[in-house]
């Protein structure tokens, strides 16, 4: 442990703490406007799926108890403590990058940001992605319209990552991915599949849709409508390159969006429910036309 520089906290007030005490993820997102910000990632695992995605941490902050774990296990050659052992493991491959260490009776203070793993990170943003680059290689994407529920989009994300869909494009005005809550909801699936918000200055959906079809894609809006067709029919199933488009919770698509979308498609239900959780459709559909 000599090579990390670990410091013992006893307070949250400290400067070089406000990234995780006073910092609001608006003002992680615009740190250092107008190059890319700042997000908060906890959790070994997510961390680490970060990390081999290329973002670089800028700080650690950790519950002292792991590391005392740790130490035991060292002096006594026995690993008794997995997720201690994960966790060093995570600060060992940051290298050079201050680790703020604090009693988890001081880490309660931090109301609403109760660390559960023992260990949160802050780490730098990169540059987003252009549509080309997120679609080039792909055949299955998403595009979400103003879904705006930090949990949905995780949801989405993670089952994006697991049912063979290739990328993500989002709308200026859905919640940023990077948000802690959607972080930790994709169970850091956020880091796995690519992913851009589209640029705010282009006419939407219109914009969105040209390029969408430029790459050889076909767009399918998921609504609930009379004259769609359902999520099995097989002409979905033969299309090469395929966009599933979802909107937000309650309100839906706009209607200037399914009107330039190739399909509407819905989903069939029984027991006279008309509509599902935009995660739970989402999770759906991939699984259906994924394969």
């Amino acid at each position: 442990m000599a090579e990390l520089h670990i410091q013992k906290v006893d307070r949250l007030d400290l400067p070089e703490l406000a990234v995780y005490t006073s910092t609001s993820e608006v003002q992680l997102l615009r740190y250092y406007e107008p190059e890319p910000g700042l997000f908060l990632a906890e959790s070994p695992k997510v961390i680490e799926r970060a990390m081999e995605a290329g973002y670089e941490p800028t700080s650690f902050l950790v519950e002292s108890k792991y590391l005392t774990e740790y130490e035991k296990d060292v002096s006594s050659g026995k690993e008794e403590h997995p997720h201690a052992q994960h966790i060093m493991k995570v600060l060992n491959r940051a290298g050079d990058v201050p680790v703020y260490a604090a009693d988890i009776e001081l880490l309660k203070e931090l109301t609403g940001s109760h660390i559960s793993s023992g260990l949160v990170c802050a780490m730098m943003r990169k540059k987003l992605p252009s549509i080309e680059e997120v679609v080039q290689n792909a055949r299955k994407i998403v595009l979400l319209e103003d879904v705006t529920n930090p949990t949905n989009v995780g949801a989405i994300f993670r089952s994006a990552a697991a049912l063979n869909m290739d990328g993500i494009l989002l709308t200026y005005d859905c919640t940023d991915p990077l948000y802690r809550r959607a972080i930790r909801v994709s169970m850091g699936t956020v880091f796995q599949i690519p992913w851009t918000i589209l640029n705010k200055r282009l006419p939407y959906p219109d914009a969105a849709m040209d390029s969408l079809h430029e790459f050889g894609f076909q767009t399918a809006a998921m609504v609930l409508a009379p004259d769609s067709i359902t999520i099995e029919d097989e002409k979905l199933r033969q299309e090469e390159k395929l966009a599933i488009v979802l909107g937000a919770e309650g309100d839906g698509l706009k209607e200037t969006t399914i009107a330039d979308c190739d399909y509407r498609v819905s989903i069939p239900m029984s027991h006279g429910v008309d509509s599902l959780n935009v995660a739970a459709a989402s999770a759906i559909a991939f699984w259906q036309l994924g394969r």
